[in-house]
């Protein structure tokens, strides 16, 4: 007979009617348990079942519990029990994946009859085991709205089980937690409404199921309206049968529907479906056979919940509840405490007629029947070769990532607060209650300028009063709230005076408060202003929860619960993106990130050889950031190392992230005419050799300028500075700082504008119509006083107040020791030529030093997520954050090859144009890229095909600038590379 023809025969057909409408009139459910060969199956159960005597049948009705981080006497037990009562299976619960591993090969070595692995992993094997990563909580589940992300999730968790060698999950938990004071339920349930429950439930089921692990609905017949933990005591539900069909089985009728393998008992008391005094629902006949199997139709596996715990536990004795759930009609006594006394009651009963052999036959079957379809039928032992690796994969990784991203729910958003908005209007602190929130402050201020703040929950009022003083000079306040608990009865971690700090901010200030913990515990959390739902605390949802706030991500969760009046069920919804950058894992924008570690290698042996004490490097893709590395340290000897927030010179960076960037603002308001000369915007420069300059040349570096003037070298005299240009410290007329203990004449710039001015222009060839391209400094000096003449103040200035500060780039900045301290910056030169002196936080240039540290062609500092929000700018088209800075074709023109003599384009440097050769950007870049490279050892590019950013920061010249072996080596050039391969390309 087919597959097809067996399912068909397989399909049970019941038409119920129910006068008070339980069930659908007529009810279609297949066999849960038969699988794509039926006829094989039924063969190997056969065969095995035929094997076996009674007493090692009845061993097939029991799981114990086995732990990996106990002692040899514990694997003794369980090893014995293995041999001796040919058990059914293993429950695993605390431990480590190896350990674990290795045990379940010794004990399925051990077994006659291969044995059931499970666990009960609501949230992952992590709720478990060590070494791997949590997936999100069921509250958190269900305030996503994708059910695609919770079938990943489920599907994730499958190929994690079978690495292991595990077949059943004890999940989902599909109770509708109606009682917000539920103890033990939750935020293990996926919420307090019966479709949202019900559509996750069956996205996490179908997950598990589809690829090869059985889901397990729990905890029947619905544990979401108690107020006791049915692992202490014994919890009595009062509500009427039809509100139980209603709401509590309605997620059951549904996920049977959809082929559920496996159903768990729980330890309840439920008079309206049992009026015996006290009977457990796992010890009812009524419930578990009536209901369950009879009336509802289940014919998959049936399980008691853990037969340890105090619901049932108190009122029987081991053994003897084992007895009672097997009569009962359960199929799988979970967690028997005494195997052994346990069957011989069982034979007893057999003995005396209350159970029949062919019953317990028939359950033993269906179990063997289930194992056959989970692939034990064809055992192998696990292989623990790189099994944590295997088990934590970028791709968990991801599947994670999306799904705290998409829960994270804004429930109130005052006047559109968020997402933040023109950063350069507000001053922004932090708050962190109860932790020290790293990672929260870590992501703020990756947006914007933030000062943090953080003290211990419940702290006294002389904190708060103190916390208070120290806030109040800011507009914006962020409240990480966390150190929240799972406690109903002890307001889940929450103090009053927290809350009422809170509040008294919110009087004064803008607040936004983020609940990283159990959303319940928001009924506290009324009238706190804005608030945002996170509803776990760990790295990840603290890493996620500012990219929310400052747009870099859209805000998608639905509560899934009522809090109270001011939250309930359904409050949040779609909240879009402000266009800024966001972080994420390499997967999740379809790189790979075994690949991009190869970057690791290369930037650790340009270290190694001394190429550059350090470097960060760091790429997006998409307008997220997948690879931000830090590497060395800031000098060769001991010194701090590299990291994230490390400011370093860029060099000539700023002839596209500063000077092109205001000429191409002005360009797009048509205050700026590439088309014009330099005279027209410098009249001062008519009758002379520069003022016919056509600025569209000058940005090509095609007219005619010299490549470099040593100015620094007309102020030494037999390699000391001369007294008339420098003084070790300010006075009259010297105030100019070029360096530590270093000050130069007040009109030292004046002075290189003149020998700029001054300077030869090479010819046009004979036979030529322009000047050869020749690279040159003084391109940006003169186009520096073009934008200084326009917008009638410094560029630096210009420069902050319409990119740098409502962009949030608080560390991209001229002179940085004026903003931050010198420990943040990376050194650069030991200058023994000019400065006499150790060059840090002033601008390695010597021309843009004596220019005040502030020239069109050097001095501009910034951290590698600094460079990549300006690339971002470009690539969105001009627009970032909700600031449009730059019409978008104008950054198609200045970005687009201008030469028929060169790569460049205006301002911005390119691929070379021959096909295969990148020139300064890698091979496999596209020739639509463009960026810049900096003396200093930097670079950034920005490919618009494929909508990548690669950043790379170093300081290769200390302490010496003629050491050129990151060039030689090809270092920058070959990490581009390695970033296209991570895409695929070759």
């Amino acid at each position: 007979m087919s597959s097809k023809l067996w399912r068909i025969f397989a399909v049970g057909i019941i038409a119920l009617t129910f006068s008070s409408g339980k069930l659908d009139e007529s009810l279609l459910i297949a066999d849960p348990l038969l699988s794509e060969d039926p006829m094989d199956q039924l063969n190997w159960v056969d065969s095995v079942f035929n094997s076996l005597t009674f007493e090692e049948r009845l061993g097939q009705l029991f799981m114990v519990a086995a732990y990996s981080n106990k002692g040899q006497k514990h694997v003794d037990e369980i090893s014995s029990l293995v041999k001796n009562e040919n058990l059914g299976g293993l429950i695993f619960f605390q431990g480590g994946p190896n350990r674990q591993a290795r045990l379940t090969n010794y004990y399925q070595a051990q077994a006659k009859t291969p044995l059931f692995i499970a666990m009960d992993a609501e949230w992952g094997i992590s709720m478990r085991l060590d070494s791997v990563p949590d997936f999100p909580k069921a509250m958190t589940l269900g305030a996503v709205q994708d059910p695609d992300l919770v079938y990943a999730m489920g599907k994730e968790m499958a190929r994690q089980f079978k690495e292991l060698g595990m077949h059943i999950n004890f999940a989902p938990v599909v109770d509708v937690n109606s009682n917000p004071k539920n103890p033990v339920i939750g935020y293990r349930a996926f919420g307090e409404d019966r479709e949202t429950v019900t559509k996750h439930a069956i996205s996490y089921m179908k997950g598990l199921q589809d690829n090869g692990v059985l889901a397990n609905a729990k905890h029947f017949p619905g544990h979401g309206d108690t107020e006791t933990d049915s692992h202490y005591s014994l919890p009595v539900i009062k509500n009427p049968e039809q509100r139980i069909w209603d709401v509590d089985l309605y997620p059951y009728q549904e996920l049977f529907k959809e082929n559920l393998m496996s159903v768990m008992v729980a330890h309840l008391n439920v008079p309206s479906l049992d009026d015996a005094r006290n009977v457990p629902t796992s010890l009812s006949k009524k419930v578990v056979t009536d209901l369950l199997q009879n009336r509802m139709n289940f014919q998959g596996l049936i399980f008691t919940d853990a037969l340890n715990m105090k619901g049932v536990a108190n009122s029987n004795a081991p053994g003897e509840v084992d007895l009672k759930a097997l009569l009962a009609g359960n199929d799988v006594l979970l967690y028997s405490q005494d195997v052994p006394k346990a069957k011989a009651l069982i034979k007893n009963a057999v003995a005396d007629g209350r159970i029949s052999e062919r019953e317990i036959n028939r359950r033993v079957k269906k179990i063997l029947r289930a194992k056959y379809w989970a692939g034990l039928n064809e055992y192998r032992p696990i292989d623990t070769h790189k099994l944590v690796e295997r088990l934590n994969t970028p791709e968990t990784q991801t599947i994670i990532e999306n799904l705290y991203a998409d829960a994270i729910t804004v429930a109130v958003n005052k006047d559109n607060l968020l997402p933040f908005q023109f950063l350069d209007l507000s001053k922004f602190a932090s708050l962190s209650i109860g932790d020290e929130g790293k990672n929260f402050q870590k992501y703020l201020s990756k947006y914007a300028e933030f000062d943090h703040f953080s003290i211990d929950k419940a702290a006294n009022e002389t904190t708060h009063y103190n916390t208070m003083k120290q806030l109040e000079d800011f507009d914006v306040v962020v409240v990480g709230l966390m150190g929240v608990t799972n406690s109903p009865s002890r307001n889940f971690g929450i103090t009053p005076g927290d809350i009422k700090l809170i509040k008294e901010l919110a009087k004064r200030q803008k607040v936004v408060t983020v609940l990283f913990g159990n959303a319940y515990a928001a009924q506290q959390l009324e009238d706190i202003g804005n608030l945002v739902f996170a509803y776990e605390n760990n790295p990840k949802t603290q890493e996620l929860a500012p990219q929310i706030l400052f747009g870099g991500r859209a805000s998608k969760g639905i509560l899934p619960i009522t809090v109270n009046g001011g939250f309930s069920h359904g409050v949040g919804g779609y909240l879009a993106p402000a266009n800024r950058l966001s972080y994420g894992t390499p997967e999740s924008v379809g790189l790979d990130g075994k690949i991009l570690d190869k970057i690791d290698a290369v930037a650790e042996k340009a270290i190694r050889i001394q190429a550059t004490p350090g470097a960060n490097v760091l790429v997006v893709k998409d307008g997220k950031v997948v690879f931000e590395r830090s590497y060395g340290k800031l000098e060769y000897k001991a010194s701090p190392t590299v990291n994230s927030e490390t400011v370093y010179d860029l060099a000539s960076i700023t002839k596209v992230l500063a000077t092109t960037q205001a000429v191409m603002f002005l360009e797009s308001r048509g205050e700026l005419d590439m088309k014009k000369s330099l005279e027209d915007y410098l009249p001062e420069l008519k009758g002379t050799n520069k003022g016919k300059l056509v600025l569209s040349d000058v940005m090509a570096h095609e007219a005619g300028l010299v490549a470099f003037i040593p100015y620094y070298a007309r102020t030494v005299e037999a390699g000391q500075w001369r007294g008339d240009y420098y003084k070790p410290q300010p006075t009259l007329g010297f105030s100019r700082q070029v360096s530590n203990d270093m000050f130069g004449l007040d009109a030292l710039r004046d002075s290189i504008w003149h020998w700029t001015i001054e300077s030869k222009i090479t010819p046009i060839p004979r036979g030529a119509s322009k000047h050869p391209y020749v690279y040159s400094d003084l391109t940006m000096y003169l186009m520096q006083a073009v934008v200084e003449r326009i917008v009638n103040q410094p560029m630096e200035t210009f420069l902050d107040q319409n990119f740098y500060a409502p962009l949030g780039l608080h560390t991209m900045t001229f002179n940085p020791l004026v903003r931050m301290p010198i420990d943040n910056i990376a050194p650069t030169e030991n200058d023994i030529t000019w400065r006499k002196r150790q060059v840090r936080g002033y601008v390695h240039d010597q021309g843009a030093a004596m220019y005040g540290g502030v020239a069109g062609h050097a001095g501009l500092f910034g951290k590698a997520n600094d460079l990549a929000v300006m690339m971002q700018l470009m690539l969105n088209g001009g627009t970032y954050g909700g600031v449009n800075l730059i019409e978008p074709e104008t950054v198609r023109n200045f970005t687009k090859n201008q030469s028929s003599q060169s790569r460049r384009g205006w301002g911005w440097d390119k691929p070379n144009t021959k096909s295969g050769s990148g020139g300064s950007a890698g091979d496999l870049a596209p020739k639509s890229t463009f960026g810049h490279t900096g003396f200093t050892g930097t670079c950034v590019w920005a490919d618009p095909e494929n909508k990548l950013i690669y950043v790379f920061l170093s300081n290769r010249v200390y302490p010496d600038a003629t050491n050129t072996k990151l060039l030689k080596e090809g270092v920058r050039t070959e990490i581009h590379d390695i970033i296209y391969e991570a895409m695929g390309k070759k």
